[in-house]
Formats: structure tokens, C-alpha cells, sequence
């Protein structure tokens, strides 16, 4: 049976669905783009007291699969400020040593976005600081159905005995691979649901919703939220020591 653990240390990996750019735009009769805009800005402060604290791994909902349904023009706004955020911060994040990666299907984004992707990681792949990971045009259940297809495949043409799949081989071929397991997923904005983001991955993080609408989600908040993660009693399906 797995040991109760008490979080005395900073949480490994941290992921976080970043919500509420349309909101806090709204309350302040402003364009949803607006929104969007401060919500970079969130994401800067957010990342470098990351670094800041020596975090390994900090993963982040940028665009999910079905945010292609919105009005054009905030996709098209979307995708302006991803560009903006590679060419203006890309070489700081890489010289501070941060390795990045982008998970979720390439395959529909524009080439200069995808080229710009390409470049950041080849570029940052032997760096051991951060592990800054974006979830762009990504879905868990998009990501957990290649997998399995992938398994099934080679299932099929005799590489892999079915009865070998294991939890750990299904977790290889998830996109987020060599990574550890977030251990604390925080979201902003009071919504309380995961969104279809990092399904496999979370079957054990502690979940943290917080009513803070991202734009206004800052260093300070990012460090009360961590703060939260300490007093967490972690225990893996385990039974707490006094009732074990």
C-alpha cells in the first residue's frame, strides 16, 4: 500500500488552466482581445517566478482543441499573441535555461507558428532548468486516444503483446512524456472542472480553484497557491496514518 505523504517541498510539476481573460476584460468594458493581452502578461510573471523558485515543471493551457470554435477573430487575435509571446520572450526563457516544449496537434496551426515551435525546442533541448510546457490546439482525450491508437497499432502488426499495456507504457506515449506527473493543478476564474486538460496525467494531483481571474493571477498568487500545496496531505489512495 502507498505511504501517506505530507508536502513539506514545493510541488515538482504544476499545471495550471489559465481562465478568465474574457471576464476580466468584460468587467472592465473592454474587448475580449484585451483580455487576452493581460493575460500574457500573467503568464511572463507567472513563468519567471517559476524560475525564479526552481521549480522542475510548470505546464500551461494556452489554446485547447475546442477553442477553434470561437468567432474568428478572437482565434486569429489568439494566434497573434502566441507569436508575439515566442518572439519576445523565447530567448530570455532560453538563456535563463528553460527547456521548452508545446504538446497537442501541430498539425492545424499555421507553418510560421509551427516553425517557431520547432525552433524553441531544438533550441532549448539541452537546457536542465524549467521544464516550461504549453498545451496548444490540445485535448486529453484527443491525446489519450492517440495513444491508444498507437498501442492498438502496434498491437496489431505483432510489436506489442496487449497484455504488456500497462499504465506506465500508456504514460510513455502520452505527449507529455519524461516529464513527471503534475502533482498540483491550479485553476483560475472560480470554474471548477478540468477541461479536458491533462486527464491521464492528474488521476492523483491536488486540484486548487481559485475565484482570481487570470489577468490578475501574479507572482503574489502564484506563491499563495504554492503555499496552499505545502499543507496538502498527499496520501496516493493510502489511508491517513491515524486511521491506517
Amino acid at each position: 500500500m502507498a505511504a501517506v505523504q505530507v508536502t513539506e517541498t514545493l510541488p515538482r510539476h504544476v499545471a495550471i488552466i489559465m481562465d478568465g481573460n474574457g471576464r476580466w476584460a468584460r468587467k472592465r468594458h473592454l474587448p475580449r482581445q484585451a483580455g487576452h493581452v493581460a493575460g500574457v502578461n500573467a503568464v511572463r510573471e507567472v513563468v519567471r517566478a517559476a524560475i525564479d523558485m526552481g521549480l522542475e515543471a510548470l505546464t500551461l493551457y494556452a489554446f485547447s482543441s475546442e477553442n477553434w470554435k470561437r468567432p474568428a477573430i478572437e482565434v486569429g487575435a489568439l494566434m497573434g499573441l502566441f507569436r508575439l509571446y515566442f518572439r519576445s520572450d523565447m530567448n530570455e526563457l532560453i538563456e535563463k535555461g528553460t527547456r521548452v516544449r508545446i504538446i497537442g496537434n501541430r498539425t492545424r496551426v499555421d507553418p510560421d507558428i509551427r516553425a517557431m515551435i520547432e525552433d524553441s525546442e531544438k533550441r532549448s533541448t539541452g537546457n536542465c532548468g524549467l521544464n516550461l510546457t504549453f498545451a496548444f490546439d490540445y485535448g486529453g482525450q484527443e491525446e489519450i486516444a492517440a495513444a491508444a491508437r498507437e498501442l492498438a497499432r502496434a498491437a496489431m502488426e505483432g510489436r506489442l503483446d496487449p497484455e504488456t499495456i500497462t499504465p506506465e507504457l500508456m504514460s510513455s506515449r502520452m505527449f507529455t512524456a519524461g516529464l513527471p506527473e503534475p502533482d498540483f493543478l491550479i485553476r483560475t476564474s472560480g470554474e471548477r472542472r478540468l477541461s479536458n486538460f491533462l486527464l491521464w496525467q492528474s488521476a492523483y494531483a491536488e486540484l486548487l480553484f481559485v475565484d482570481t481571474l487570470w489577468p490578475d493571477f501574479g507572482r503574489e498568487q502564484f506563491l499563495e497557491a504554492l503555499k496552499q500545496f505545502t499543507k496538502r496531505e498527499r496520501r496516493f489512495g493510502a489511508l491517513p496514518e491515524a486511521v491506517a
